[in-house]
């Protein structure tokens, strides 16, 4: 009788999907009594954010997979084809932790601990982009250890521009993956990168198409495809459109229709070549080069999370609630206007928050004075 190395029975998965699913050989047959563990989060109408809850099975579901014998590979995906995950769910964060940093601080030990458990599990990790991989989604998407999306994804940070720091894994990967300028562009002005750029720069493994277009496998048509260099001399490879190129890309949109099968098919080669390795040494190679990311993670996650707790009583609770509870359009603070009452010396105070926040439009209140 094999002994149970699990360390809780097995779970009853309600905000995540887990799934057993055949690993093929590269013949296309199945492995017998072989599997590749899908682990699928389950909230595509917030675009696939994670609650405290499905952060809590995530972490579970990692530990399953790391001690089944029968598994190969986990493949780390969500439902549907808008976003594979757009980071903490803001409404959670907005009504439940936004000015109680010692509730966030609690929530952050679980966030850390699921960066962990995808950087410790004993199985190669695939993560399956299959759309949008923005804020804590990119975090736990560069934790993994390969990375094979649609080309409709798109990646990036959105922290500074919310009210936080993409202090859960980003400030400490993205160097790692792209350098320190890029990770610079990306972290702090929190513009978002196409999949073809992402690629360019090292991102990903490998992207693949996600449209047809009579019957016919089409680019990402909202994104320049061709490579040329500007007058700049700046390669142009995997720029968004701008203007009339990009309202013609989004009329061919409009008509293409999505097709993830490719996707599904790229991630089952990967899991087959993964089949075709020496476990342990493929295990050990694994662990060793994960070291690099762990290294910054190991050193960072603690301090980061006390910092994030913290925040949650001024830009971060500011930033989510704005965009939690703003008209469509405006869901961001008024920059401007915060940084004009910083200046003056204004206290952190609900009439600061109620002066930058667009959700109270007309009933907005003036801030006192500040201090002499």
């Amino acid at each position: 009788m094999l002994k149970s190395h699990t360390l809780v029975p097995e779970q009853d998965f309600t905000d995540i999907l887990y799934e057993l699913r055949p690993v093929w050989t590269p013949s296309g047959e199945e492995a017998e009594g072989l599997y590749n563990a899908w682990i699928i989060l389950d909230n595509p109408e917030q675009l696939n954010s994670y609650t405290t809850q499905a952060v809590k099975e995530v972490i579970l579901a990692f530990r399953q997979a790391s001690m089944d014998r029968r598994v190969v590979a986990c493949v780390f995906t969500a439902v549907g084809e808008r976003a594979f995950c757009t980071g903490g769910n803001t409404k959670e964060y907005a009504e439940y932790y936004a000015g109680n940093p010692q509730e966030y601080k609690q929530y952050m030990r679980l966030f850390n601990d699921m960066i962990d458990a995808i950087l410790r599990c004993d199985k190669p990790v695939i993560n399956r982009v299959n759309g949008m991989r923005i804020a804590g989604g990119q975090e736990i998407g560069m934790a993994c250890d390969f990375s094979v999306a649609v080309d409709t994804a798109r990646f990036g940070q959105a922290g500074p521009r919310h009210g936080s720091a993409p202090d859960g894994g980003s400030t400490d990967f993205l160097p790692l993956y792209v350098g320190f300028s890029r990770a610079m562009e990306s972290g702090v002005l929190c513009e978002t990168w196409s999949a073809h750029r992402a690629l360019h720069y090292g991102l990903l493994s490998t992207i693949v198409p996600g449209l047809r277009l009579d019957g016919a496998w089409i680019p990402n048509p909202l994104v320049v495809t061709d490579r040329f260099v500007d007058e700049f001399g700046n390669l142009v490879f995997g720029a968004w459109k701008t203007g009339k190129a990009r309202e013609e890309g989004k009329a061919v949109m409009a008509r293409a229709e999505t097709d993830l099968s490719l996707l599904d098919r790229e991630v089952e080669a990967f899991c087959s070549k993964l089949l075709m390795l020496m476990p342990n040494c493929t295990s050990k190679t694994i662990q060793s080069l994960r070291k690099h990311k762990q290294l910054f993670w190991d050193t960072n996650s603690g301090t980061n999370r006390e910092w994030l707790a913290l925040n949650m009583m001024t830009e971060a609770r500011a930033g989510f609630q704005a965009f939690n509870d703003g008209p469509k359009g405006s869901r961001h603070v008024d920059f401007v206007k915060l940084r004009q009452l910083l200046a003056e010396g204004h206290p952190w105070n609900d009439d600061l928050v109620r002066a930058i926040s667009p959700q109270y439009g007309d009933e907005k209140v003036g801030v006192g004075a500040g201090p002499d």
